[in-house]
């Protein structure tokens, strides 16, 4: 792993499409709507692209031939919700080696008008055969046919050997659904009580409804280039200052009794070391939250809790607002919208800029993204370069 980047790679623009069901629009719409809505965020046009990397998107190529655009460097990846990461950490490394001046990213996704259930032998995207390497064959017979199972799954094993209770898992849903009452973008808006959630119906026990995130249309596009030019453009530039990967897909199987505890900890070394930060230096946290448990799962991980405490943990209210680590401000994947890790990043940047209003994390200099899967990844952003 590089102990540092180079040329101090930046998000330059974002861009946001709305979010909820969009039947009027088809995925490449979409894709083209987020990608203007980044370009004009920065000042920038089509022209100015020397790379493209597309998230979930059927086709590079047509998509690059609906912009106009002949990129230099292309790469087309699978719409796991992992790749998020991936993807932004190419683009960082892309522009630090030079090999890149301007990337787009640009994800989108068209699930909730499609039918999108994330689960069964019909999911392309997040069906446990998709996203688990194969482990349908294994598992589905017994039921395991959806990644909301493997993860319920985990969530008993930890309520077992730890004493983790439904009410903190129920801190985590509310803490976001709060937040996206003070987000005019999100899908979900209503606060709900703790009661309202133990009286919500049970998906997969211990899974209720509000663990699930949601299933949405939406995309989103970030613009990623060196610091000197991101400088000169429109918005203040947001500094990438450390990537960090690391996967578990051997050893056990799937679920993995650490909860991936052993890449998180070898991600948040390097991406820590790569920053020249610490877990105290930071101001906001964007953790993947496919469901509730990988929000515990993440913060014992990449150390910001005890193993086996994060439950009694958030119930401390550490991820509100006014809290130690606010967290998923946005609203998350649980709340504001589905976008697989892509919203959480864009709402990293805004933050940053200072552009969140009510929802606004007051003197925020560190923001770090992180997700928990069998791909484990994490993006520290700084509002200054290194």
């Amino acid at each position: 792993m590089l102990s540092k980047l180079q040329n101090e790679p930046a998000v330059a623009g974002v861009g946001t499409t709305r979010y909820g069901k969009l039947p009027g629009h088809d995925i490449y719409e979409l894709a083209q709507w987020a990608l203007r809505e980044a370009l004009d965020d920065c000042g920038l046009t089509h022209a100015d692209l020397d790379g493209l990397i597309v998230n979930r998107i059927p086709s590079y190529s047509h998509f690059a031939d609906q912009c106009g655009m002949n990129p230099q460097y292309v790469l087309a990846t699978p719409g796991h919700g992992r790749f998020s990461g991936i993807c932004i950490q190419t683009a960082a490394l892309l522009v630090s080696s030079g090999a890149v001046n301007t990337v787009a990213l640009v994800y989108a996704n068209d699930g909730g008008s499609a039918g999108i259930t994330y689960g069964g032998d019909a999911s392309q995207f997040g069906g446990a055969a998709g996203a688990y390497g194969g482990a349908d064959s294994h598992w589905v017979p017994y039921g395991m046919t959806s990644p909301g199972a493997f993860h319920a799954l985990m969530m008993q094993r930890h309520m077992h050997l730890h004493g983790t209770t439904a009410s903190q898992l129920a801190e985590v849903a509310m803490t976001f659904r709060h937040h996206a009452s003070l987000n005019p973008a999100a899908v979900k808006r209503d606060p709900f009580t703790l009661e309202q959630y133990l009286e919500s119906r049970f998906i997969c026990d211990p899974l209720r409804l509000l663990d699930y995130c949601l299933i949405n249309d939406g995309a989103v596009a970030m613009i990623i280039t060196n610091g000197s030019r991101a400088r000169d453009l429109r918005k203040p530039p947001v500094y990438i200052r450390g990537v960090g990967q690391a996967s578990q897909f051997t050893g056990g199987g799937f679920p993995p009794d650490d909860f991936w505890a052993r890449p998180m900890r070898q991600v948040a070394q390097e991406v820590h070391s790569m920053a020249g930060t610490t877990v105290n230096d930071m101001d906001g946290l964007m953790i993947y939250d496919n469901f509730t448990p990988t929000v515990l799962f993440s913060l014992e991980g990449f150390g910001f809790c005890p193993t086996g405490e994060s439950g009694r943990w958030v119930s401390e209210g550490h991820l509100r607002l006014g809290g130690r680590f606010p967290a998923n401000t946005s609203g998350g994947h649980l709340s504001e919208s589905y976008l697989q890790g892509w919203g959480l990043n864009a709402e990293a940047v805004r933050q940053l800029r200072g552009e969140c209003d009510a929802r606004q994390i007051a003197g925020a200099d560190f923001i770090q993204y992180m997700a928990a899967s069998p791909v484990v990844t994490s993006i520290i952003y700084g509002k200054d370069p290194k």
